[in-house]
């Protein structure tokens, strides 16, 4: 499952360095360092699904909505709605 994960985001990173404008590249970089700390912490539990890794996720939303400005925190949750979606498909 993890490895799922982790493939997903590496696909969806490479799509936005490709095609991506600065605002996709800083919120898709700024996910991309919770996302590893949260599958870092689901390595080492049994629940690995997706409604766990989205609660983890948004465990780190919220701190990222005090750590950021209203805009870039919108940029920052539309990548995850983005990634989720893909990692669900």
């Amino acid at each position: 499952m993890l490895e799922k994960y982790e493939q997903t985001l590496q696909n969806w990173i490479e799509g936005i360095v490709e095609s991506g404008d600065d605002d996709a590249l800083f919120a898709s970089g700024y996910l991309q360092g919770h996302f590893a700390v949260v599958l870092s912490q689901l390595e080492a539990e049994e629940n690995q699904g997706l409604n766990h890794l989205s609660l983890k996720m948004q465990t780190c939303l919220d701190l990222a909505k005090e750590e950021l400005i209203e805009q870039d925190y919108v940029l920052v949750e539309a990548a995850w709605g983005q990634l989720r979606h893909q990692i669900a498909a």
